[in-house]
């Protein structure tokens, strides 16, 4: 009897298979039970008739509850009314085992208490479309890099070298040579491949030690980054803006239905579509004011302004050369205005905010090394980056996107805490 996905069970039309998975719901109609059975590929309605069947195969369905491990057998029949357009008319069911007080039923729980069953909320129908929809953008993402020639460079978890700021480190002693912290970005690294291959990305878990209690951070999450070398600012936007509209195209076209089931209006999505806007700090910070914003120049944007402009906008937008106070050291002055670098930020839009941050790199020496002074970071630790500056520096540029402020955008999630599978915040290590 050859066991089968649900999701390929049309194949097996008039046949008799099995299928291994968990009890979904159940339902009673007198002499005829049906079983709602999932297996991660889709869902199944099984039939037992008492009239076809042995009372033992007939009675199991008494003992059998919500989320109890189970293989079914039985034949395949289209029934267009049926979850998925097919039924199983069950000859037997093997119980694997009964899942006893099954802790989350179909009646509303408060969100801490299903976080802290993660576990098993991963289990539900809507936590499965959105992690699956997470598992349709990453490959859409790493398409678009592969097809457009670049190379993946794995970069370390534990380093010596601060990335983005000392005061959102994660740290530990590693053996006998110092500190090490958790990486806030792969993008170091990426800087010295580029110059080996041109152009390549990294995509892994970073982490970073802010205290913010938002629905858009987590202390560790996923980001893919990318890094060309003789690509200035304004190539670095084109890149960007091809990435994101691969990305969200490729949802639209194969898991519109999850999107849907999911209640997501897909009209923004569909609006998606290049050119995005391209606006400066200065004009941003004039389109705030004009809001009633008491924001200043030279102040960073927080989320509430980030959802001010996105909305003055129908698709993503990008704000760039920002005050090199409040971005990283490793940015690239901008020529036309000494107080500002050369980088940018890509809002989505409905009120999700920042998804990528972006910048040409500082590719002068002695202006590197200032910098990195400014920032009372250690010289030591940054030697090797500076080598860079001189053996065959060149103009260069790279980004990073975030994961699952993408996949909440995309899926219309309130919160990035269900964009990924065990979220990790200020207050939860658990699960």
């Amino acid at each position: 009897m050859p066991a089968v996905y649900v999701k390929e069970i049309g194949k097996f039309n008039g046949q008799e298979v099995t299928v291994r998975g968990w009890l979904y719901n159940k339902r009673s109609s007198g002499k005829i039970r049906f079983l709602l059975v999932r297996d991660g590929t889709g869902l199944i309605q099984c039939v037992l008739d008492r009239s076809s069947i042995s009372p033992e195969v007939f009675d199991s369905y008494e003992k059998l509850s919500q989320e109890s491990s189970l293989m079914v057998t039985g034949k395949v029949r289209e029934d267009k009314r049926a979850p998925g357009g097919y039924e199983l008319n069950l000859s037997d069911v093997e119980v694997v085992q009964v899942a006893i007080d099954y802790p989350i039923s179909p009646k509303e729980h408060g969100v801490e208490f299903l976080m802290d069953r993660r576990h098993l909320w991963l289990r539900s129908s809507r936590q499965q479309t959105i992690l699956k929809l997470r598992n349709e953008i990453i490959k859409a993402i790493r398409d678009y890099f592969y097809e457009n020639d670049f190379i993946l460079i794995d970069t370390p978890i534990l380093t010596g070298s601060i990335g983005e700021t000392a005061a959102t480190l994660f740290s530990t002693e590693y053996f006998n040579l110092g500190k090490a912290y958790l990486a806030q970005t792969g993008q170091l690294y990426v800087e010295a491949a580029c110059v080996a291959f041109g152009k390549v990305y990294c995509f892994g878990p970073t982490f970073r030690a802010e205290k913010s209690k938002t629905r858009r951070h987590l202390t560790e999450f996923w980001m893919v980054e990318g890094e060309m070398a003789y690509y200035d600012h304004n190539d670095n936007m084109d890149v960007q803006e091809e990435l994101v509209v691969y990305v969200v195209e490729r949802i639209l076209e194969k898991k519109r239905a999850e999107l849907e089931s999911l209640g997501r209006d897909l009209s923004p999505l569909e609006n998606v579509k290049k050119p995005f806007a391209r606006i400066l700090y200065d004009e941003a910070i004039k389109i705030l004011q004009k809001k009633g914003s008491k924001i200043q120049w030279g102040d960073d944007l927080g989320g509430e302004d980030e959802t001010v402009l996105a909305n003055e906008f129908d698709r993503p937008v990008f704000i760039s050369c920002y005050p090199k106070e409040v971005k990283a050291f490793y940015m690239k002055p901008n020529p036309d205005d000494p107080r500002t670098s050369l980088c940018n930020d890509l809002l989505a839009p409905e009120g999700y905010g920042e998804i990528i941050g972006a910048s040409q790199r500082n590719d002068d020496y002695d202006s590197l090394l200032a910098r990195i002074k400014e920032e009372k970071l250690p010289v030591d630790a940054y030697e090797w980056y500076l080598d860079l500056r001189k053996y065959g520096s060149v103009p260069h540029s790279g980004f990073g996107l975030g994961l699952e402020r993408t996949v909440a955008w995309i899926c219309g999630v309130k919160h990035i805490r269900e964009s990924i599978p065990f979220p990790r915040t200020i207050y939860r290590l658990y699960p």
